[in-house]
């Protein structure tokens, strides 16, 4: 069986290996594969293992020996999965390898916002602390969470692990999310959106991209937000409308940002929050500890025998 894997780098840039995926065929792994070379490299396979790169119905009937996909993501907009079924293509997914280490990033930035760690470290490096005459200085504001309101969009397992940090440093979570299960969670305060953003002195982002969700927080929403409110996002890009969001922070209708994503990735020079004040952005980062990815290729191996094996785990096709 001829296994190729389209666009490895990513989820290993060489720390650690396919071997797994070995055991079950021929294996090939390329480190990124774009849209003009995909139907060569993939021609004959039978399984393909895709992050980013697009497979649809032009891709799906001209490689007439795929039987399976396996997306190395949780997200499955990277398959056309109306073409699959058609093909009869299998699909799977990985769901929930990166929770624990996205819900921490989405505190890392967090703090960064509210404490300036990496901010006073360097100042520190360039002397400020050496030629400052008292034995301690801030640039920036230093905020204290505790008693604050933590207010999570989404309520899937990261928003459940991002509430549960909040939770740990004492703050009152509010959460909104479009199917609200109070029985199954009797201690969590379910709200409104426009409540939520009114009183969250924090809004962390965890919810899908859907047509529903997409630009969600645009200049009205965030107008609705405390002023010294701050706006988290390792979900999607998508979900913020950035012309609006880098305005807000410009004019100060809300302190600040902290975001892992963006619309466009990489982001071209004249994205509008590359220049925004007190906006924080990292290279989408935050699934990537070593931890998560193993548990990500682990799941992959996984997903793949069990397709082999004829059991349906994390099938997204059906």
């Amino acid at each position: 069986m001829k296994i190729v894997v389209l666009d490895g780098y990513a989820t290993n840039p060489g720390d650690l290996s396919w071997e797994g995926l070995q055991e079950f065929g021929e294996l090939t792994v390329y480190d990124r594969t774009s849209a003009e070379l995909t139907l060569e490299r993939a021609a004959g396979a039978e399984v393909l293992i895709s992050n980013k790169v697009f497979l649809g119905s032009a891709e799906m009937a001209s490689l007439p020996e795929l039987r399976y996909v396996g997306i190395q993501a949780t997200g499955v907009n990277v398959v056309d999965l109306e073409a699959a079924r058609k093909h009869g293509v299998a699909v799977t997914n990985v769901p929930a390898y990166s929770t624990n280490s996205v819900a921490q990033h989405a505190f890392a930035l967090l703090m960064e916002l509210t404490r300036g760690v990496g901010r006073h470290a360097e100042l520190v490096k360039q002397g400020a602390w050496t030629n400052c005459p008292d034995f301690a200085f801030q640039e920036t504001p230093q905020v204290e969470l505790a008693g604050k309101v933590f207010g999570v969009v989404g309520f899937g397992d990261i928003g459940r692990a991002t509430a549960t940090i909040a939770e740990a440093f004492g703050m009152r979570v509010l959460v909104h999310t479009r199917t609200p299960d109070p029985q199954a969670f009797p201690d969590t305060e379910f709200v409104a959106l426009d409540q939520l953003l009114a009183e969250a002195d924090v809004v962390s982002l965890s919810c899908p991209l859907t047509p529903e969700t997409e630009g969600f927080i645009n200049a009205e929403r965030l107008a609705t937000m405390k002023n010294s409110s701050y706006l988290i996002n390792t979900g999607r890009g998508l979900l913020v409308d950035e012309e609006a969001l880098a305005t807000a922070l410009s004019r100060g209708i809300i302190a600040g940002a902290g975001l892992d994503v963006l619309s466009q990735e990489p982001p071209p020079a004249e994205n509008p929050l590359l220049q925004a004040p007190n906006c924080f952005i990292t290279p989408h980062l935050a699934w990537a500890t070593r931890a998560a990815r193993q548990r990500l290729i682990d799941d992959l191996v996984a997903n793949l025998r069990a397709f082999l094996n004829g059991e349906l785990r994390n099938r997204v096709d059906r």
